[in-house]
């Protein structure tokens, strides 16, 4: 009977090494453009989830009573939407707890609706169209500002600081550019100052060739020229507006507002001539937070930061914040825990709103002087009217 006894006993414990591998083995997602023109920005997230993961491990966490081992599953979705939903499925068929993504406002979109229906919870660190956390999933969050915010300064910062009069739109016609912009012009409009929408044109997020539309503009005489879009369209835009002899500053969102721009724009970035904002922002004391982040992240990976990663990072540790008080990392358990946490983190005080959306969203705007980012100011959602 001994034999069989020994033989009983290996077959339970191959029965019950997976199950105690999944309650020790957290998978949290994280999706976004590891490929084409915006792989830089997308990088960026998975670089900054991965040292998220990367500190939790380091920390020896224990939930429910057993101790964890924390993986990253990045997941490469082009900046495409179609691509974008078969990726969610992919991260929900992978079973992982917690999804960060997606960067781009078209990818997030259709994605959340996978992951709502799978009740995974979503926090996105990029982005910003409203529509998002209007959907009604108790699943989607973000970390940034949304479009209302940045749109309403932006217009703002653009008639009230730059004294524009003529201003012209161009946008490249996805749910962010397009969004971002619509709401830009309605802000314009709403200021008034005598500031006037002169040209609205459209692009798409893999043009090269802007001399029909800006020479269109040209004619029109812009102060500026807002553009929704991301920054690998904006680079070539500004040596073509160079080129044209086209003065006019550009003002943009966070997806222009990178580190690379000065790379994609040359000698046509020019001293304050761009103006951007990020949706997000810290002051006081948790700036020097802030900056030992943004250089560990250097040490750790030998390239500068872009954007993003410090909302990726964020993020991962909201989920893994929301777990260790659920105790637990089923999402069933610890997603109550997250609509209402309160998280003290990289980029600030991090709590939701009932849809989803930061409170007090921080916004910064920058400009670019001798090839550098150069931070100007940072707004709160309160201050924004």
């Amino acid at each position: 009977m001994r034999p069989s006894a020994v033989i009983l006993s290996s077959l339970l414990s191959l029965a019950v090494a997976p199950s105690v591998l999944a309650r020790t083995d957290i998978l949290i997602g994280a999706a976004s453009p590891l490929s084409g023109p915006g792989a830089h920005l997308g990088k960026d997230i998975e670089n900054g989830a991965r040292m998220a993961i990367e500190d939790l491990n380091a920390k020896g966490i224990t939930i429910g009573g057993s101790k964890v081992t924390w993986r990253l599953a990045a997941e490469d979705d082009a900046g495409d939407p179609k691509t974008g939903t078969a990726v969610a499925q992919k991260l929900v068929d992978a079973r992982v707890a917690a999804v960060v993504g997606h960067l781009n406002s078209g990818t997030t979109v259709p994605a959340s609706k996978i992951y709502a229906n799978a009740g995974i919870p979503q926090i996105s660190p990029a982005a910003t169209t409203p529509l998002y956390t209007q959907q009604g999933y108790k699943t989607a969050f973000r970390v940034v500002a949304n479009d209302n915010l940045i749109g309403r300064t932006l217009a703002r910062y653009a008639v009230d600081t730059l004294k524009a009069r003529n201003i012209a739109v161009i946008d490249d016609r996805t749910a962010f550019g397009q969004g971002l912009a619509d709401q830009f012009v309605k802000e314009v409009r709403r200021a008034g100052n005598g500031a006037t929408i002169i040209s609205r044109q459209f692009t798409n997020d893999k043009a090269t060739d802007f001399n029909a539309i800006l020479t269109q503009i040209r004619a029109r005489k812009p102060d500026v020229i807002f553009y929704g879009g991301m920054d690998a369209v904006a680079g070539p835009m500004l040596k073509q507006m160079k080129a044209l002899g086209i003065r006019a500053r550009l003002v943009a969102g966070d997806g222009v507002c990178s580190e690379k721009l000065p790379v994609l724009a040359g000698d046509a970035l020019g001293e304050d001539r761009v103006f951007c904002a990020v949706a997000g922002g810290v002051t006081g004391p948790q700036e020097a937070v802030f900056t030992a982040f943004v250089e560990r992240y250097r040490q750790r990976y030998g390239i500068p930061l872009q954007t993003y990663a410090p909302y990726a990072y964020d993020g991962v540790m909201v989920f893994a914040a929301a777990m260790q008080q659920a105790q637990s990392s089923d999402p069933r358990k610890f997603l109550p825990v997250l609509a209402k946490i309160r998280h003290e983190g990289i980029t600030g005080t991090i709590a939701f709103d009932q849809k989803g959306d930061l409170r007090n969203a921080a916004l910064t705007l920058y400009t670019y002087r001798q090839g550098k980012k150069t931070k100007l100011q940072v707004l709160r959602s309160e201050q924004g009217g």
